[in-house]
């Protein structure tokens, strides 16, 4: 299979995030971490009639899922990247799997907001020793997951040619989206640890669906902030866009032209782009208008348009 390179020479839509293929590796190791894990509780609870292992195990395979659309966002976006079907790239790819995989992470919130509430009113026998001990050993394998899915872009370097964009300080929402199941994953092992440990200290059984309850609600709120973070993105209404509207009409100020029409909007993460409809009584070459936004690093793909104002 040929690989198209992440830059192109010359005029490209090549608008991915600067570390996309690290990330993609990390996305792969994590899933095969995960379903290792799941595949291992589902067994071990089949064999030792532990409910808690076997739950747990398929509770595990809905992040598995989550982060298998991770990965192959990662990779169909890396494959098609040269496609002239894909008008502005294929940079989006990541915030639409982002937003698929927040939907899910909803509906995790959801079962386990409902099971917690079925069982305070139906509470059942806890094996307390294996519980903890399952709950123990899912905590380490997501958070060995979470430090590899941990976003440390910040530490590359930012400077790029303004034509391939600055993507150093964007935020990559496919990676977030299958980081926050694995911290989801981290968190409901930790509540689960607190409320088994209180279970079997002092016999409060009610702890467990307690804690069940503030899992899915903290879960749900990452979950929110998720879904509009990716919405905008693919509604073209994502907040970094307003800064680099603000850095165009900077730009162009001096210049003595008018800005009549801007539209900025994202293509990948850190990549934008933008048309520009200019007045000008002393109108310049489009290229003149180009060159004074140069120095703004996230714009990948501008087009100029410029106009004399109309006769009185």
């Amino acid at each position: 299979m040929n690989t198209p390179p992440l830059t192109a020479p010359g005029h490209d839509h090549f608008f991915l995030g600067h570390d996309h293929q690290r990330n993609e590796r990390k996305v792969w190791l994590v899933i095969a971490l995960t379903a290792s894990m799941m595949v291992v509780e589902i067994v071990a609870g089949t064999v030792y009639g532990s409910m808690a292992l076997v739950a747990d195990g398929w509770h595990m395979s809905t992040h598995a899922g989550a982060m298998l659309i991770a990965a192959l966002a990662y990779r169909l976006a890396r494959r098609h990247a040269g496609n002239p079907r894909f008008t502005f790239g294929t940079g989006k790819l990541g915030d639409l799997a982002g937003f698929a995989s927040a939907v899910l992470l909803a509906l995790v919130a959801l079962l386990i907001g409902w099971e917690s509430l079925v069982r305070l009113t139906q509470p059942v026998p806890i094996d307390f020793e294996q519980a903890i001990a399952v709950a123990v050993v899912g905590l380490a394998v997501n958070l060995l997951s979470a430090w590899l899915l941990k976003d440390d872009h910040a530490h590359h370097a930012h400077h790029h040619h303004h034509a391939h964009g600055d993507s150093g300080h964007a935020r990559d929402n496919n990676l977030r989206a299958a980081y926050l199941h694995v911290l989801a994953d981290a968190l409901t092992s930790v509540l689960a640890i607190v409320a088994l440990l209180l279970g079997r200290s002092y016999g409060w059984t009610w702890a467990d669906p307690i804690m069940g309850v503030v899992g899915a609600l903290v879960i749900a709120k990452w979950s929110w902030g998720l879904i509009r973070d990716t919405g905008s993105v693919l509604l073209d209404a994502a907040a970094e866009g307003e800064d680099v509207r603000a850095e165009i009409r900077e730009a162009i100020a001096p210049t003595g032209s008018e800005v009549t029409d801007l539209h900025v909007w994202q293509v990948g993460p850190g990549h934008f782009a933008a048309i520009v409809s200019l007045v000008a009584q002393d109108p310049k070459a489009p290229a003149h208008y180009k060159a004074l936004l140069a120095d703004i690093h996230e714009l990948a793909h501008v087009t100029v348009e410029v106009e004399r104002p109309a006769p009185a």
